[in-house]
């Protein structure tokens, strides 16, 4: 992969409507993945859930997030950062990446560490340092490996369950002898963060989460699924598929694989709300064969209207938060803080599923306008700026 050391960031009138606009969908599918955690109803135990006066939505809407939303939209934004590094790349040293995935990082750890144990930044960052080895690689050896990742969590499961090994056991037990020393314990986890009346206590919260991702990270083999989905963006973008989608059998495909990626994710889907009934092999197959191909078909669909009706108001509608991906993610913890936690308005614990769902949902959408109207202004989202100041060195104009 050629590169070449240009000047500055890509600027406004080369930016892809197409790409800003599935980001912006990503960030959509990622605040409706998150906000049952910000809210606390992922934490609480199946007797409080089914307290809710909504429980019987509730079910339904569970079943539905896991057939149709989780993973899916993180494997859109996992490629679309593959997508970003190529572009990066063609633009830029290998240095100068790495120096952007190192401040990535910082910013990913601070989240992780201060704000919300969520964090995937961090995540991303450790995984754009590692796809810089690839670079070299010839194209059709690198959709091998990018495939080989992705199944690779099948494998480890199954050698797991074959050998009784638990990789993931020490991050366990690590996660709860710190909750331990902070006084949280199961009694209290779930309504822990509703009842921080200091942002000292909710830091103590955050302290143990840190393991609790980690064990998460490690459980959920993630590093080699992120990869392996930054390496396929990565081909995508050196071909620059995003650019020539008249070109590409995008129908043909979406006819073959729509049906069978939306039954497997059903299939998923009800593995997932019935404890894994089928062993946890069995549910990393599911998860690779239905949640990467239905976030394909999203990604077709998106690129079929878009080159249908481009001018269509949807994808302006989703390309101004979509260019400000970064300060959106960021915001959206600190607005689940402000609505969930007791140091703002206290509302976890205290929603069923449905509820705090149409709460991300009006959230995304204040982010549309806020981000519309920011954009009028300035030519980057606040973070976004900061981050290209720190990875050239040099302050850019902040205003339009």
């Amino acid at each position: 992969m050629k590169t070449t050391e240009s000047c500055g960031p890509t600027g406004v009138k080369e930016r892809f409507v197409f790409l800003d606009a599935l980001r912006g969908l990503a960030l959509l599918g990622i605040v409706l993945a998150n906000f049952p955690e910000f809210g606390l109803w992922t934490f609480l135990d199946a007797d409080a859930q089914a307290a809710m006066p909504t429980v019987a939505v509730d079910r339904f809407v569970r079943f539905l997030l896991y057939a149709f939303v989780d993973g899916k939209f993180y494997t859109i934004f996992s490629l679309l950062f593959g997508v970003g590094f190529s572009l990066f790349l063609s633009r830029h040293s290998t240095w100068r990446f790495l120096r952007r995935m190192l401040i990535l990082l910082v910013i990913g750890l601070i989240h992780l560490l201060f704000l919300w144990n969520g964090d995937i930044l961090s995540l991303y960052a450790v995984g754009g340092i590692l796809l810089v080895c690839f670079i070299r690689i010839p194209e059709r050896r690198l959709i091998q490996i990018a495939v080989l990742l992705i199944l690779l969590p099948v494998v480890l499961d199954f050698a797991a369950s074959l050998f009784a090994i638990d990789m993931a056991a020490p991050f366990y037990r690590k996660w709860w002898a710190v909750a331990a020393l902070k006084g949280i314990d199961e009694q209290n986890f779930a309504t822990w963060l509703r009842d921080a009346d200091s942002y000292p206590c909710i830091y103590s919260f955050l302290q143990q989460g840190v393991w609790e991702r980690l064990w998460e990270f490690v459980q959920g083999h993630r590093l080699p699924k992120v990869l392996g989905l930054f390496i396929l963006g990565a081909v995508m973008g050196q071909r620059r598929l995003y650019a020539k989608l008249s070109s590409l059998p995008l129908s043909h495909l979406l006819r073959r694989i729509t049906i069978p990626s939306i039954f497997l994710s059903l299939v998923y889907a009800y593995s997932a709300t019935q404890g894994q009934p089928w062993g946890q092999t069995v549910h990393a197959l599911l998860y690779a064969f239905s949640v990467i191909p239905l976030a394909m078909c999203y990604i077709m669909a998106f690129a079929l209207l878009f080159e249908h009706k481009p001018q269509a108001l949807v994808f302006q509608f989703l390309a101004a938060p979509g260019r400000m991906a970064l300060t959106n993610y960021i915001g959206q913890s600190l607005v689940g803080i402000f609505l969930f936690y007791g140091i703002g308005l206290g509302l976890g614990a205290s929603f069923g599923l449905v509820t705090i769902e149409l709460m991300a949902l009006v959230v995304f959408l204040l982010q549309v306008l806020f981000s519309d109207l920011w954009l009028r202004y300035f030519r980057f989202g606040p973070l976004e700026w900061l981050w290209r100041v720190l990875t050239y060195g040099k302050v850019f104009s902040f205003r339009n």
